[in-house]
């Protein structure tokens, strides 16, 4: 099977689309309060579903245009809450004084899967997804 743009798209709308519903199910089912931080990686990733079927659905071939800036403020977002999460970066500089802690510990799953690190790996993945697209489009443009 060839790997085209569309599946790359398609792929990175359905890991948005996880994302988000998971950061919902954890927040509003499971009663667990988003902290500042996941906020504003919120704010990066729920407009992703939105594009990328736009960008589906029109067969736009340069949507990483525009989804890869989203992704990677949200990776570096994310990126600095594993940091202070997993106690890289000494709490006493991070954005959650007050209110909900950006450390709160909901789940670990198998010992070291957090909602933080499930964050990151979403990002990173539609990240990776929409470097492949931006390199197809211009290997084929050449």
């Amino acid at each position: 099977m060839k790997i085209t743009q569309n599946i790359l798209y398609a792929a990175a709308w359905i890991q948005a689309l996880i994302g988000t519903v998971g950061s919902l199910f954890f927040s509003e089912v499971l009663g667990y309060p988003p902290c500042i931080l996941c906020w504003y990686q919120r704010i990066a990733l729920y407009p992703l579903v939105l594009i990328l079927a736009v960008a589906i659905l029109k067969n736009d071939k340069k949507a990483y245009q525009y989804v890869l800036p989203l992704t990677l403020i949200g990776t570096l977002i994310s990126l600095y809450q594993n940091l202070l999460y997993y106690k890289l970066i000494p709490e006493n500089i991070q954005p959650c004084q007050a209110g909900i802690s950006c450390t709160t510990k909901y789940i670990e799953w198998f010992g070291f899967i957090t909602i933080p690190l499930l964050a990151l790996l979403a990002f990173i993945f539609i990240d990776v997804l929409m470097i492949v697209a931006w390199k197809m489009t211009n290997k084929n443009q050449q």
